[in-house]
């Protein structure tokens, strides 16, 4: 004797409702909100762009490419460029990155691996107080401190690595003990010393939070494995956090080809392209704008104009790409979890 096969109970289909349909109207307006500020922020890059674009046009015209190759700064004679302040900017930029990068390093893996619970809240607070301090401030220690007291090191590196286009000095004689020290004053190598301080807590913070991501079960199989402290930082916390190093170090970079104020109270502004970081003198565009400005004619001021577009240019491709690492690294990326 066969049973015939037991027939199921038809299943009412439960309907599915769009995802737009269960938001809401609070999630709705905060999204709304959000897309809006993304898009005005856009809009005011944009906006800024075409206004630097349309006042530099006059300038761009006349100058043609040879904006970007000559060295000398004579507007009203329709006889300049950027290839000098151009040249400073980017070296003050790289000397900076140069110093700031191991502090920013050394601070964050205090921080994130070595301070103590308690202490954590209050360094993270002083290294975020750094960055909030003016400009001008930086510039004021700079002139009457710094660069006092930097006149030891920059002859030491004359003297011992001169050898070096970078470190060369022209017109002195580093091992003459009578040799005038005012050749070493007002240097791309004093600039990007105090611009350094001003990006460090920056790039400390981009650092930081890519430390703390870094997984607890890798570091506690790297202590498991036998591992030191410092073995555990070298296999796990610094792979993990490689895109964050390069990330905030660029946009340190960012930071500091665009400071205006502290350069130009410590830089003496010369318009001819200067490669020796350790001499008297030395150039940026954002100092060359502050100098210049209020003295310029009108196409003398478009032509300032082409410049500040130059860095406006320089700096957004810096941050576009520190901003691609980061988020293309592993501690930057966003979990699917």
């Amino acid at each position: 004797m066969t049973t015939a096969p037991a027939i199921a109970a038809p299943v009412a289909e439960v309907g599915h409702r769009p995802r737009s349909a269960r938001l809401a109207l609070a999630d709705r307006i905060f999204r709304s909100l959000t897309g809006a500020s993304a898009l005005a922020v856009l809009l005011l890059m944009s906006l800024v762009g075409a206004f630097l674009g349309y006042r530099a046009a006059q300038a761009l015209h006349v100058a043609g490419w040879s904006f970007l190759t000559t060295a000398s700064w004579e507007p009203d004679a329709h006889h300049f460029g950027i290839a000098a302040v151009l040249t400073g900017t980017v070296l003050i930029g790289l000397v900076a990155v140069a110093i700031a990068l191991p502090l920013a390093l050394g601070t964050a893996l205090y921080i994130s691996e070595y301070a103590p619970r308690r202490l954590r809240g209050l360094l993270v607070s002083l290294v975020d107080l750094m960055a909030a301090v003016p400009s001008v401030v930086y510039g004021l220690w700079g002139f009457y401190f710094l660069q006092q007291h930097a006149f030891g090191l920059s002859r030491w590196l004359a003297t011992y690595l001169g050898w070096f286009p970078l470190f060369h000095v022209d017109g002195a004689d580093p091992r003459d003990p009578l040799a005038p020290l005012t050749v070493y004053k007002s240097s791309t190598l004093i600039a990007g010393m105090v611009v350094a301080l001003m990006v460090t807590p920056i790039a400390c913070s981009v650092m930081r939070e890519a430390f703390s991501q870094a997984p607890l079960g890798e570091r506690e199989g790297a202590y498991a494995l036998g591992a030191t402290r410092w073995g555990m930082i070298r296999t796990v916390v610094l792979p993990f956090g490689r895109g964050g190093i390069i990330g905030g170090t660029m946009l340190g970079l960012g930071r500091a080809l665009g400071e205006t104020i502290a350069v130009f109270m410590v830089i003496a502004v010369v318009f001819a392209v200067q490669p020796h970081i350790l001499q008297n003198g030395g150039s940026s565009v954002s100092s060359m704008i502050a100098l210049l400005y209020g003295s310029a004619s009108a196409f003398g001021t478009s032509a300032l104009m082409a410049a500040g577009l130059a860095l406006f240019a320089l700096t957004l491709a810096v941050n576009f790409a520190a901003s691609a690492i980061v988020a293309r690294s592993r501690s930057g990326a966003s979990s699917d979890i």
